[in-house]
Protein backbone atom coordinates (compact mmCIF):
# COMPACT_ATOMS: atom_id res chain seq x y z
CA UNK A 1 0.00 0.00 0.00
CA UNK A 2 1.79 3.31 -0.97
CA UNK A 3 1.69 5.81 1.96
CA UNK A 4 -0.82 8.44 0.28
CA UNK A 5 -3.77 5.96 0.48
CA UNK A 6 -3.74 6.08 3.79
CA UNK A 7 -5.60 9.17 5.30
CA UNK A 8 -3.85 8.97 8.86
CA UNK A 9 -7.64 10.10 10.42
CA UNK A 10 -7.40 11.44 13.86
CA UNK A 11 -9.84 10.96 16.80
CA UNK A 12 -9.17 12.98 20.46
CA UNK A 13 -10.80 11.68 23.44
CA UNK A 14 -10.60 13.61 26.39
CA UNK A 15 -11.30 13.24 30.15
CA UNK A 16 -12.72 15.69 32.22
CA UNK A 17 -13.32 16.76 35.77
CA UNK A 18 -16.88 17.66 37.04
CA UNK A 19 -15.99 20.34 39.46
CA UNK A 20 -18.26 21.86 42.32
CA UNK A 21 -18.10 26.17 41.73
CA UNK A 22 -17.69 26.83 45.61
CA UNK A 23 -15.82 24.19 47.22
CA UNK A 24 -13.58 23.43 44.00
CA UNK A 25 -13.97 19.60 44.91
CA UNK A 26 -14.88 16.95 42.28
CA UNK A 27 -18.94 16.65 42.18
CA UNK A 28 -20.69 13.32 40.91
CA UNK A 29 -23.22 15.45 38.48
CA UNK A 30 -22.54 13.12 35.52
CA UNK A 31 -25.86 11.92 35.78
CA UNK A 32 -27.75 15.39 35.18
CA UNK A 33 -25.06 16.67 32.82
CA UNK A 34 -24.35 14.13 30.57
CA UNK A 35 -27.91 14.35 29.37
CA UNK A 36 -27.87 18.20 28.46
CA UNK A 37 -24.17 17.67 26.79
CA UNK A 38 -25.70 14.90 24.23
CA UNK A 39 -28.56 16.93 23.78
CA UNK A 40 -26.11 20.34 22.56
CA UNK A 41 -23.59 17.84 20.95
CA UNK A 42 -24.58 14.64 20.40
CA UNK A 43 -22.82 11.00 21.93
CA UNK A 44 -19.74 12.27 21.83
CA UNK A 45 -20.25 12.86 25.35
CA UNK A 46 -20.05 9.95 27.27
CA UNK A 47 -19.78 8.61 31.29
CA UNK A 48 -16.82 7.48 32.52
CA UNK A 49 -15.57 5.13 35.56
CA UNK A 50 -16.74 7.84 38.41
CA UNK A 51 -19.82 10.42 38.27
CA UNK A 52 -17.32 13.40 38.83
CA UNK A 53 -15.81 12.23 35.58
CA UNK A 54 -17.16 12.86 31.88
CA UNK A 55 -15.48 12.11 28.63
CA UNK A 56 -15.78 13.56 25.04
CA UNK A 57 -14.55 11.70 21.52
CA UNK A 58 -14.40 13.61 18.63
CA UNK A 59 -15.52 12.35 15.26
CA UNK A 60 -13.18 10.87 12.83
CA UNK A 61 -11.22 14.48 11.89
CA UNK A 62 -9.21 14.92 8.13
CA UNK A 63 -6.98 16.95 9.30
CA UNK A 64 -5.68 19.15 12.96
CA UNK A 65 -7.82 22.05 11.83
CA UNK A 66 -10.58 19.64 12.04
CA UNK A 67 -9.78 18.18 15.19
CA UNK A 68 -9.40 21.71 16.55
CA UNK A 69 -12.84 22.91 15.87
CA UNK A 70 -13.46 19.58 17.03
CA UNK A 71 -12.23 20.10 20.47
CA UNK A 72 -13.28 23.33 20.96
CA UNK A 73 -16.95 22.63 19.77
CA UNK A 74 -16.98 19.42 22.24
CA UNK A 75 -14.88 21.85 25.19
CA UNK A 76 -17.90 24.07 24.90
CA UNK A 77 -20.64 21.99 24.45
CA UNK A 78 -19.67 20.38 27.80
CA UNK A 79 -18.91 23.11 29.76
CA UNK A 80 -22.25 24.88 29.08
CA UNK A 81 -23.68 21.63 30.27
CA UNK A 82 -22.09 21.49 33.44
CA UNK A 83 -22.35 25.42 34.06
CA UNK A 84 -26.72 25.01 33.44
CA UNK A 85 -26.09 22.27 36.38
CA UNK A 86 -24.52 24.66 38.24
CA UNK A 87 -20.67 22.92 37.89
CA UNK A 88 -17.69 23.44 36.52
CA UNK A 89 -15.65 21.65 33.86
CA UNK A 90 -11.95 20.81 34.59
CA UNK A 91 -9.15 19.36 32.50
CA UNK A 92 -6.47 17.72 34.50
CA UNK A 93 -4.56 14.39 35.03
CA UNK A 94 -5.62 14.02 38.86
CA UNK A 95 -7.69 16.37 40.71
CA UNK A 96 -5.28 18.62 43.52
CA UNK A 97 -7.24 17.31 46.52
CA UNK A 98 -10.33 15.36 45.69
CA UNK A 99 -10.21 11.62 47.19
CA UNK A 100 -10.89 8.47 45.16
CA UNK A 101 -12.75 7.55 48.58
CA UNK A 102 -15.40 9.91 48.21
CA UNK A 103 -16.40 9.08 44.41
CA UNK A 104 -19.01 6.95 43.09
CA UNK A 105 -18.81 4.38 40.65
CA UNK A 106 -21.35 5.43 37.48
CA UNK A 107 -24.03 2.51 38.11
CA UNK A 108 -22.94 0.58 34.61
CA UNK A 109 -22.09 -2.95 34.24
CA UNK A 110 -18.92 -2.42 32.39
CA UNK A 111 -17.78 -0.21 35.48
CA UNK A 112 -19.00 -2.34 38.26
CA UNK A 113 -16.85 -5.34 35.84
CA UNK A 114 -13.85 -3.17 36.34
CA UNK A 115 -14.44 -2.73 39.93
CA UNK A 116 -14.85 -6.31 40.55
CA UNK A 117 -11.74 -7.33 38.21
CA UNK A 118 -9.39 -4.89 39.71
CA UNK A 119 -10.52 -4.18 43.24
CA UNK A 120 -8.42 -1.68 44.59
CA UNK A 121 -6.89 -0.30 41.33
CA UNK A 122 -10.16 0.36 40.30
CA UNK A 123 -11.01 2.22 43.04
CA UNK A 124 -8.19 4.24 43.21
CA UNK A 125 -8.38 5.15 39.57
CA UNK A 126 -9.43 9.21 40.12
CA UNK A 127 -7.34 10.22 36.69
CA UNK A 128 -7.92 11.79 33.41
CA UNK A 129 -6.28 11.04 30.30
CA UNK A 130 -5.79 11.71 26.27
CA UNK A 131 -6.16 9.45 23.85
CA UNK A 132 -5.57 9.93 20.31
CA UNK A 133 -6.43 7.62 17.44
CA UNK A 134 -4.90 7.75 14.34
CA UNK A 135 -5.98 6.26 11.49
CA UNK A 136 -4.14 3.37 9.78
CA UNK A 137 -6.29 0.67 7.40
CA UNK A 138 -3.29 -1.37 6.80
CA UNK A 139 -3.08 -3.43 10.32
CA UNK A 140 0.01 -5.28 9.46
CA UNK A 141 1.65 -2.09 8.87
CA UNK A 142 0.20 -0.97 12.04
CA UNK A 143 2.12 -3.31 14.19
CA UNK A 144 5.10 -2.30 12.69
CA UNK A 145 4.37 1.55 13.24
CA UNK A 146 3.77 0.66 16.70
CA UNK A 147 7.12 -0.66 17.13
CA UNK A 148 8.78 2.81 15.52
CA UNK A 149 6.83 4.72 17.54
CA UNK A 150 7.01 3.53 21.05
CA UNK A 151 10.74 4.61 21.40
CA UNK A 152 8.90 8.76 21.21
CA UNK A 153 6.55 8.15 23.99
CA UNK A 154 8.26 9.85 26.59
CA UNK A 155 8.83 13.49 25.04
CA UNK A 156 5.12 12.97 24.21
CA UNK A 157 4.60 12.72 27.75
CA UNK A 158 6.73 15.17 28.74
CA UNK A 159 5.35 17.61 27.35
CA UNK A 160 1.41 17.19 28.24
CA UNK A 161 2.33 16.18 31.92
CA UNK A 162 -0.46 18.10 34.21
CA UNK A 163 -0.60 15.97 37.44
CA UNK A 164 1.50 17.26 39.92
CA UNK A 165 -0.96 17.00 42.76
CA UNK A 166 -2.52 14.09 44.74
CA UNK A 167 -4.49 13.77 47.92
CA UNK A 168 -4.00 17.18 48.75
CA UNK A 169 -0.24 17.07 48.60
CA UNK A 170 2.52 17.95 45.79
CA UNK A 171 3.67 14.54 44.79
CA UNK A 172 7.00 15.88 42.79
CA UNK A 173 6.45 14.31 39.60
CA UNK A 174 4.81 16.12 36.46
CA UNK A 175 2.45 13.17 35.95
CA UNK A 176 1.68 11.43 39.08
CA UNK A 177 -1.29 9.96 36.72
CA UNK A 178 1.15 7.96 34.99
CA UNK A 179 2.21 6.90 38.46
CA UNK A 180 -1.40 5.82 38.82
CA UNK A 181 -1.45 4.31 35.90
CA UNK A 182 1.16 1.89 35.58
CA UNK A 183 0.46 -0.36 38.44
CA UNK A 184 -2.40 -1.73 36.49
CA UNK A 185 -1.51 -5.28 34.90
CA UNK A 186 -2.08 -4.59 31.37
CA UNK A 187 -0.48 -0.81 30.90
CA UNK A 188 2.86 0.30 30.01
CA UNK A 189 5.30 0.84 26.55
CA UNK A 190 4.59 -2.27 24.31
CA UNK A 191 7.24 -4.47 23.42
CA UNK A 192 8.65 -4.72 19.45
CA UNK A 193 5.73 -7.35 17.59
CA UNK A 194 6.72 -9.46 14.73
CA UNK A 195 3.24 -9.20 12.76
CA UNK A 196 -0.02 -8.96 13.55
CA UNK A 197 -0.65 -12.63 13.94
CA UNK A 198 1.90 -12.65 16.66
CA UNK A 199 -0.22 -9.86 18.07
CA UNK A 200 -3.43 -11.76 17.61
CA UNK A 201 -2.11 -14.51 19.26
CA UNK A 202 -0.87 -12.66 22.42
CA UNK A 203 -4.57 -11.36 23.16
CA UNK A 204 -5.82 -15.23 22.19
CA UNK A 205 -3.17 -16.14 25.12
CA UNK A 206 -4.39 -13.11 27.70
CA UNK A 207 -8.23 -14.16 26.94
CA UNK A 208 -7.72 -17.64 27.33
CA UNK A 209 -5.10 -17.33 30.58
CA UNK A 210 -8.08 -14.90 31.62
CA UNK A 211 -5.98 -12.01 31.67
CA UNK A 212 -8.22 -9.69 30.00
CA UNK A 213 -11.73 -10.68 28.99
CA UNK A 214 -10.98 -9.19 25.20
CA UNK A 215 -8.37 -6.51 23.16
CA UNK A 216 -10.06 -3.69 24.98
CA UNK A 217 -8.73 -4.47 28.32
CA UNK A 218 -5.16 -3.95 26.52
CA UNK A 219 -4.65 -0.76 28.24
CA UNK A 220 -0.99 0.01 26.65
CA UNK A 221 0.38 3.59 26.05
CA UNK A 222 0.30 3.10 22.43
CA UNK A 223 -1.52 0.23 20.95
CA UNK A 224 -3.89 -1.12 17.87
CA UNK A 225 -7.65 -0.22 18.58
CA UNK A 226 -9.93 -3.41 19.11
CA UNK A 227 -12.73 -1.22 17.93
CA UNK A 228 -11.07 1.02 14.72
CA UNK A 229 -8.51 0.93 12.27
CA UNK A 230 -6.40 2.93 14.27
CA UNK A 231 -3.48 3.20 16.08
CA UNK A 232 -4.22 4.87 19.81
CA UNK A 233 -2.32 7.00 21.81
CA UNK A 234 -2.99 6.74 25.49
CA UNK A 235 0.60 7.70 27.37
CA UNK A 236 -0.99 11.77 28.16
CA UNK A 237 -2.82 12.99 30.84
CA UNK A 238 -5.81 15.53 29.10
CA UNK A 239 -3.98 18.83 28.63
CA UNK A 240 -5.33 21.90 29.73
CA UNK A 241 -5.55 23.80 26.76
CA UNK A 242 -7.54 23.26 23.15
CA UNK A 243 -3.94 24.07 21.82
CA UNK A 244 -1.92 21.64 24.10
CA UNK A 245 -4.68 18.81 22.84
CA UNK A 246 -4.33 19.87 19.04
CA UNK A 247 -0.41 19.90 19.74
CA UNK A 248 -0.30 16.35 20.85
CA UNK A 249 -2.40 15.46 18.22
CA UNK A 250 -0.88 16.84 15.62
CA UNK A 251 2.59 15.03 17.07
CA UNK A 252 0.83 11.56 17.60
CA UNK A 253 -0.34 11.91 13.71
CA UNK A 254 3.11 13.17 12.40
CA UNK A 255 4.78 10.25 14.50
CA UNK A 256 1.90 7.61 12.82
CA UNK A 257 2.90 9.27 9.24
CA UNK A 258 6.81 8.95 10.20
CA UNK A 259 6.66 5.23 11.15
CA UNK A 260 4.52 4.63 8.32
CA UNK A 261 6.95 5.52 5.61
CA UNK A 262 9.85 3.78 7.49
CA UNK A 263 7.94 0.95 6.91
CA UNK A 264 7.36 1.28 3.44
CA UNK A 265 10.84 1.92 2.85
CA UNK A 266 12.38 -0.76 5.07
CA UNK A 267 14.17 1.10 7.11
CA UNK A 268 15.37 -0.54 10.23
CA UNK A 269 13.35 0.10 13.64
CA UNK A 270 15.43 1.52 16.84
CA UNK A 271 15.78 -0.57 19.37
CA UNK A 272 15.75 0.11 22.96
CA UNK A 273 15.92 -2.14 26.00
CA UNK A 274 12.49 -2.09 27.60
CA UNK A 275 14.32 -0.88 31.41
CA UNK A 276 15.56 2.13 29.32
CA UNK A 277 12.11 2.99 27.73
CA UNK A 278 10.41 2.35 31.24
CA UNK A 279 13.27 4.91 33.05
CA UNK A 280 12.43 7.20 29.90
CA UNK A 281 8.93 7.21 30.41
CA UNK A 282 9.37 7.39 34.29
CA UNK A 283 11.67 10.34 33.75
CA UNK A 284 9.48 12.65 31.69
CA UNK A 285 6.54 11.70 34.56
CA UNK A 286 9.09 12.52 37.29
CA UNK A 287 10.53 16.14 36.02
CA UNK A 288 8.14 16.71 32.92
CA UNK A 289 10.01 19.68 31.09
CA UNK A 290 11.73 20.22 34.15
CA UNK A 291 14.75 18.42 34.16
CA UNK A 292 16.66 16.23 32.41
CA UNK A 293 15.27 13.33 29.69
CA UNK A 294 16.54 10.67 28.30
CA UNK A 295 17.70 10.33 24.81
CA UNK A 296 17.02 6.79 23.78
CA UNK A 297 18.76 6.70 20.52
CA UNK A 298 21.76 8.01 22.26
CA UNK A 299 21.27 6.16 25.97
CA UNK A 300 22.09 9.19 27.86
CA UNK A 301 20.33 12.23 30.17
CA UNK A 302 20.08 15.22 28.30
CA UNK A 303 17.97 18.98 28.64
CA UNK A 304 14.65 18.35 27.94
CA UNK A 305 14.40 20.70 25.88
CA UNK A 306 17.04 19.10 23.44
CA UNK A 307 15.14 16.06 23.70
CA UNK A 308 11.54 17.39 22.68
CA UNK A 309 13.97 19.54 19.87
CA UNK A 310 15.71 15.77 18.17
CA UNK A 311 11.42 14.64 18.83
CA UNK A 312 10.58 17.72 16.47
CA UNK A 313 13.69 17.11 14.19
CA UNK A 314 12.16 13.34 13.39
CA UNK A 315 8.59 14.73 12.78
CA UNK A 316 9.33 17.42 10.51
CA UNK A 317 9.50 16.82 7.29
CA UNK A 318 6.22 15.02 8.16
CA UNK A 319 4.30 18.51 9.54
CA UNK A 320 5.89 20.27 6.83
CA UNK A 321 4.48 18.03 4.03
CA UNK A 322 1.13 18.73 5.59
CA UNK A 323 1.56 21.97 6.25
CA UNK A 324 1.59 21.51 10.12
CA UNK A 325 5.27 22.74 10.78
CA UNK A 326 4.82 26.35 11.08
CA UNK A 327 1.80 26.09 14.12
CA UNK A 328 3.14 22.96 15.68
CA UNK A 329 6.72 23.60 16.38
CA UNK A 330 5.41 27.32 17.73
CA UNK A 331 2.72 25.01 20.06
CA UNK A 332 5.62 23.12 21.10
CA UNK A 333 7.61 25.94 21.58
CA UNK A 334 5.58 27.85 23.67
CA UNK A 335 4.65 24.91 25.89
CA UNK A 336 8.67 24.08 26.10
CA UNK A 337 8.84 28.15 27.43
CA UNK A 338 5.76 28.87 29.26
CA UNK A 339 5.83 25.19 30.96
CA UNK A 340 3.06 22.56 30.70
CA UNK A 341 0.66 22.14 33.04
CA UNK A 342 2.30 21.05 35.81
CA UNK A 343 4.54 23.85 35.93
CA UNK A 344 1.28 26.38 35.62
CA UNK A 345 -0.44 24.30 38.42
CA UNK A 346 2.47 24.80 40.50
CA UNK A 347 2.89 28.47 39.76
CA UNK A 348 -0.63 28.96 40.68
CA UNK A 349 -0.88 27.25 44.14
CA UNK A 350 2.89 29.36 44.76
CA UNK A 351 1.19 32.66 44.16
CA UNK A 352 -1.95 32.02 46.74
CA UNK A 353 -0.89 28.79 48.58
CA UNK A 354 -4.27 27.43 48.44
CA UNK A 355 -5.17 24.53 46.15
CA UNK A 356 -8.51 25.87 45.21
CA UNK A 357 -6.84 28.38 43.12
CA UNK A 358 -4.96 25.94 41.31
CA UNK A 359 -8.50 24.61 40.42
CA UNK A 360 -9.97 27.88 39.56
CA UNK A 361 -6.70 27.83 37.24
CA UNK A 362 -7.28 24.68 35.73
CA UNK A 363 -11.34 25.67 35.13
CA UNK A 364 -10.31 28.84 33.64
CA UNK A 365 -7.55 27.13 31.10
CA UNK A 366 -10.15 24.26 29.97
CA UNK A 367 -12.27 26.92 28.36
CA UNK A 368 -9.82 29.09 27.17
CA UNK A 369 -10.46 29.87 23.03
CA UNK A 370 -13.63 27.91 23.67
CA UNK A 371 -15.83 31.20 24.06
Amino acid sequence: MAADQEKFTIGVEEEYQIIHPETRELRSSAGRILPKAQAAVGNEVQSELYLSQIEIGTPVCETISDARAELVRLRRGVISAAERDGSRIAAAGTHPFSHWEDQKLTPKERYFSIAEDYAQLAREQLIFGCHVHVGINDREVAIQVMNRARVWLAPMLALAANSPFWLGEDTGYASFRTEIWRRWPMAGTPQPLASRAEYDRLVDALVATESVSDGTKIYWDVRPSARFETLEFRVTDVCLTVNEAVMIAALAQALVRTGYKETMRDEPIQGARPELLRAAKWRAARYGLGGNLIDVGAERAAPAAEVIEKFLAYLRPSLEEHQGWDEISALVGETVSRGNGATRQREAYVKAGRLEDVVDLIVAETSQGTG
